[in-house]
C-alpha cells in the first residue's frame, strides 16, 4: 500500500468514524465518547499526512508514533463503545478491525522506519 492509498484510507476511517459517532445517543455519555473518538480517529489521518512530509529519518518515527498512538486510543474508544452499546454493533465490529489494522500497519512502519525488531 503506498502512501497515497494509506492517506486515503485513513481519511475514510475518520469519516467513517464521525458517522457513527453522530449516531450516540444525545446524552453526557454518548457526547464524550463520540468526541474522544471522533479526535482521535480524525488525529490518525491528519498525523500520518504530517508524518509522510517529515524532514528526517528521526522526525518520520516520531511522527509515525503519533499516528500509531491514535491508533490505538481510537481502538480502546471503540471497545468503550461497543460495551456499551452506544451504536450499531456490527458498524463498531467493522470500525474495530480497522483501527486493529491500521495500529498494525503503523507498528510495522515504526519498527521498521527504526531498524528495531518487534517486540
Amino acid at each position: 500500500m503506498n502512501s497515497k492509498q494509506l492517506k486515503d484510507r485513513t481519511k475514510k476511517f475518520a469519516i467513517e468514524i464521525v458517522n457513527l459517532a453522530e449516531t450516540f445517543p444525545k446524552t453526557n455519555t454518548g457526547f464524550v465518547i463520540g468526541k474522544q473518538l471522533i479526535r482521535s480517529a480524525t488525529s490518525v489521518g491528519a498525523n500520518y499526512r504530517s508524518a509522510c512530509r517529515a524532514k528526517s529519518k528521526k522526525d518520520f518515527i516520531n511522527k509515525i508514533a503519533i499516528v500509531e498512538e491514535e491508533a490505538d486510543e481510537t481502538l480502546y474508544w471503540l471497545e468503550i463503545a461497543l460495551e456499551l452499546q452506544l451504536g450499531d454493533h456490527d458498524k463498531i465490529k467493522i470500525l474495530l478491525e480497522e483501527a486493529n489494522q491500521l495500529t498494525a500497519i503503523f507498528t510495522s512502519s515504526k519498527i521498521t522506519a527504526s531498524g528495531a525488531t518487534k517486540r
